[in-house]
């Protein structure tokens, strides 16, 4: 079971990555903050056809960052952040390694620097 829950979620972690990693799909994401959009309203600065914007946002479908509704003949397309969440809570689990790494880091370099200021006061004497 909890297998299971992993697998599930290492999918879900690996779609929104996907999802992050073009450009075009996060400013169709930051413009999606502003509210709810018509796919041609996205399409628009991108100078893009139609079919290519849907073609973005299925893959940000996928991934549940966005949810799509049709009204009448127009698509509209809102965020939903809710996802995100496990991105977040992803990375806060490996930060505390890299709050740990550079503090060594910074521990070594401070060892250093006084390991060399030690050697040439003595060096000047």
């Amino acid at each position: 079971m909890i297998n299971h829950m992993v697998e599930q979620n290492s999918q879900q972690l690996d779609n929104i990555f996907r999802a992050l990693a073009d450009p075009t799909r996060r400013e169709m994401l930051r413009s999606l903050t502003e509210g709810e959009q018509r796919v041609s309203d996205l399409a628009e600065p991108f100078a893009m056809s139609l079919a290519g914007a849907s073609k973005h946002i299925k893959v940000l479908e996928s991934a549940g960052l966005v949810r799509r509704s049709v009204r009448g003949r127009t698509h509209w397309c809102e965020l939903d952040a809710s996802h995100l969440a496990e991105v977040h809570e992803w990375l806060s689990y490996y930060k505390r390694f890299w709050n740990r790494s550079l503090e060594a880091l910074e521990a070594l370099l401070r060892s250093e620097d006084e390991a060399g200021a030690s050697t040439d006061s003595k060096e000047d004497s």
